[in-house]
């Protein structure tokens, strides 16, 4: 079997193959392709509009099965019952057949059946609810009878009522002349109420109300609320219907309570017996419900995956074009080219289980269309992968910069973050998901932290990365380690008051000594180290990546773009910036102090290069002026080179390309017609239908060379930031410790133990949120853009198709379903 590419370099060779598929073992045939999940499909039905299509039916059945099994899905969280979910099979290299049609007509007449059990069972739940949410009122509304009929009260009617907790005794009947409404009311209405019937009657009526104990159902809102029971008396017959009208209005229920105690006892004996039979109704409804969502809960899970397979497997038909017998399905897609035999082999054991004598027919087809970019990744290099593809897609067959960036991204944040303290605590918490990544792939995540997991190998190298570099400056939490014995020693003798100065004895094995730590003159030694290691960084990580646009145009064969290109550039950057790379590293190399000489500024020297040509204040080699002028020359001379040399080999090559184009033009016209010529172009949509002229090859050449000219300047300045955010982060993280743990240390005792844990977590506390949460997040961020934009800009054209490959993905039961036509 032939070996897998390794497509990380650059990507996957792709064919485009076409398939002939019998109709009879379509569904099967698409089925397996889904799992294998190697074949990316083209539509070959741009042109017929989607309720046109053949499977269509088909579709919508399987989408009316979806909606009901998410409304069983919904019925399951309203009674606070857990889902069952399918455990995902591990990839074992074996490809299922397809379930059987009979088996997918089960499950849409089941979901039917059990659609209409679950809403009559549902509605009579919801009404025996409001039935006892009815009961209940009204039962509550007896028990505070005597409290509306009391003597007091049937004293005072027709008058507004001073004292609401007044004592109440229980009287006889009302005269005939006083008329009265009862019944409950929400809450927040009751005020509402009484206000507009005072104004309404002017008055003339007596209003009185008592909170419900407890919440009760409402059928408005769906859900329990705060209500009240209210009596408004009244007098007349015609007043009494204007009362009832407005309570209506405002959502008020009504009921009929009699004045007398002895009446009110006999209905609150009737409403007690009723409720306790409506109790029991409900209780057996519930439970039986309750039973039928439960066994749903085991496999409506597996039921969803089933449908949406299904789904999915006709969506994807309806993509494929019929023969002219209407007995063969073509089909048209992009396949990794080492996976043609595998595709071939799966497609022969599906058509072998099926026993069908007609097998499926793949034929590779030669095209001139941009295949789409695929790189293979694993779960270590997907996390880099998704990186670089945040900001484009690679050519095809372009280097591809997720490659470098598994190294490269880690160590320029690492540059940034150099804490060996800070390192470990990040390294560490990748390493527990890490560890632990069967487990977490199995929990449901939440966004956040579904990015951290996913990311968990970018952050546990960035965590090594700057244990790393926090070893090579000698810091850990802002404080150093004496690992090695130093190479400066301090004088014996010296007298108070008076400066110092260390005397250098040796070198230090590695990294920074550290008997700098602490030091009047370590900020500004620390200061001048970083922001030249910076400039150094920056021109290497520029010069690899420039070097990737050579490979590109040799892949390529575009030999223009290498002379017209790539060396004037390559000549310009090296002519300017890495000669002040090689000046720094000469600085660092020469003991100026034995020399008996100051060391000469760098920025000056690089200043008046331009300003001044040949004139040298301090010399840093011998014939230093002479070198700077030739370089300077040579740096000019390819500022016209980049301009002119591609756009004249394009004059001088676009005659000749023009005459082929316009003969092949006329024959395909002769072929095809007009007509049809016109609706090949319209399917190949895919590709660039014009022609560059000259000018349009003068104006992007004069924008490229003012982009890079420029870049270069700005993007080695860009790199000063892994000089600026190192410092920041080393004394921001020497104040916290001086803000904090430090201070405990000046106590003794009891008040030290508790000054000392308090402060502690404290320091520790600020030091995950502030320092690795904050800190770590803008030093990521800052990693991130000189990538994008220092480096990829560089070589990275970025204009590719992303390779998305038909394959069953699991289906969230809890999503909303894709709006559109189907």
């Amino acid at each position: 079997m032939q070996e897998k590419q390794e497509a990380i370099f650059r990507s996957a060779d792709m064919s485009l193959v076409q398939l002939y598929i019998p109709q009879e073992i379509a569904r099967e045939t698409v089925y397996t392709l889904g799992q294998l999940g190697l074949v990316q499909l083209r539509d070959m039905n741009t042109k017929v509009r989607a309720f046109q299509r053949a499977f269509v039916d088909d579709i919508r059945k399987l989408d009316n099965v979806e909606r009901q099994y998410r409304y069983f899905y919904k019925l399951l969280n309203k009674h606070k019952i857990n889902l069952l979910e399918v455990e995902l099979p591990e990839e074992n290299g074996l490809v299922e057949l397809a379930p059987g049609t009979g088996k997918i007509d089960d499950h849409v007449q089941n979901a039917s059946y059990l659609e209409d059990r679950l809403v009559q069972m549902e509605e009579a739940s919801e009404q025996l609810e409001l039935q006892k949410t009815d009961l209940e009122q009204y039962r509550f509304l007896l028990k505070s009878g005597d409290q509306f009929f009391s003597k007091d009260i049937q004293a005072g009617v027709g008058a507004a009522p001073d004292n609401d907790d007044e004592e109440m005794n229980v009287g006889a009947a009302l005269p005939s002349s006083v008329n009265y409404v009862t019944g409950v009311i929400s809450r927040q209405k009751v005020g509402i109420l009484e206000q507009i019937l005072w104004r309404v009657l002017r008055g003339n009526l007596y209003f009185r109300h008592v909170e419900l104990a407890e919440p009760v159902y409402d059928a408005k809102t769906k859900g329990k609320v705060l209500k009240n029971a209210f009596i408004v008396f009244s007098h007349g017959d015609l007043i009494l219907k204007r009362i009832q009208k407005i309570a209506e209005s405002l959502d008020a229920t009504l009921y009929d309570v009699e004045s007398s105690a002895e009446a009110r006892s006999a209905q609150l004996s009737q409403t007690n017996q009723s409720l306790g039979d409506l109790n029991t109704v409900l209780e057996t409804t519930s439970t039986t419900l309750d039973s039928e969502l439960y066994a749903i809960a085991k496999e409506l899970d597996s039921w969803y995956q089933d449908i949406s397979r299904e789904k999915s497997v006709y969506e994807t038909l309806n993509k494929f074009n019929f023969d002219v017998n209407r007995k063969t399905l073509i089909a048209e897609g992009w396949v990794p080219r080492d996976q043609l035999l595998i595709l071939q082999d799966k497609l022969g054991q599906m058509t072998a289980k099926l026993g069908n004598d007609v097998p499926s027919i793949i034929q590779v087809l030669e095209t001139n269309k941009t295949p789409p970019t695929f790189h293979r990744t694993n779960k270590f290099t997907a996390g880099f992968q998704s990186i670089c593809d945040c900001y484009g897609i690679a050519q095809y067959q372009e280097i591809n910069p997720g490659l470098p960036t598994i190294v490269t991204f880690p160590f320029m944040f690492a540059i940034m973050f150099g804490d060996l303290g800070h390192g470990t605590l990040m390294a560490m918490v990748a390493l527990v998901l890490v560890l632990n990544e069967k487990k977490i792939d199995r929990m449901k995540r939440g966004e956040i932290f579904d990015m951290l997991y996913g990311g968990r190998y970018i952050v546990l190298f960035m965590g090594l990365f700057s244990m790393y570099t926090g070893f090579l400056y000698n810091d850990i939490f802002s404080k150093s380690m004496t690992l090695f014995k130093s190479g400066w020693k301090w004088p014996e003798h010296w007298e108070i008051g008076e400066a110092i100065t260390a005397h250098q004895v040796g070198t230090y094995p590695i990294g920074l000594d550290w008997a700098w730590h602490g030091t009047d003159n370590a900020l500004l030694f620390a200061n001048s180290y970083k922001m030249k290691l910076s400039v150094l960084m920056g021109f290497i990580h520029m010069t690899y990546s420039y070097f990737f646009s050579l490979a590109n145009h040799i892949f390529f064969n575009s030999w223009i773009d290498i002379v017209g290109n790539f060396i004037p550039g390559l000549l310009f950057m090296q002519g300017i910036f890495g000669y002040l790379s090689v000046c720094i590293v000469y600085k660092w190399a020469v003991d100026w102090v034995k020399d008996g000489k100051p060391a000469p500024g760098l920025l000056n020297m690089l200043i008046n290069m331009f300003l001044a040509p040949g004139k040298i204040d301090d010399e840093l080699y011998p014939h230093q002026a002479k070198v700077q002028v030739i370089l300077l020359l040579v740096a000019l001379l390819c500022i016209p080179c980049l301009l002119i040399i591609k756009p004249l080999h394009f004059k001088l090559t676009h005659k000749d390309h023009e005459l082929v184009a316009t003969e092949d033009e006329l024959e395909v016209e002769q072929l095809l017609g007009n007509d049809e010529l016109a609706d090949s172009d319209e399917e190949e949509g895919e590709e660039h239908a014009h022609d560059e002229q000259f000018s349009d090859v003068m104006i992007h050449q004069v924008i490229h060379t003012i982009e890079f000219c420029l870049n270069c300047v700005s993007h080695t300045a860009s790199y000063l930031r892994l000089w600026a955010l190192s410092l920041a982060h080393a004394q921001l993280s020497s104040v916290l410790w001086t803000m904090t743990i430090q201070i405990a240390f000046g106590f003794t005792g009891a008040v030290g133990v508790f000054a000392t844990v308090f402060l502690f977590a404290m320091w520790f506390a600020l030091t995950c949120a502030v320092l690795v949460g904050m800190e770590g997040t803008s030093a990521m961020l800052h990693s991130l853009r000189l990538h994008w934009v220092e480096s990829m800009s560089k070589f990275f054209v970025g204009e590719g198709l992303p390779y998305e490959p038909f394959i069953f993905q699991y289906a969230e039961l809890g999503a909303e379903a894709p709006a559109g036509p189907v």
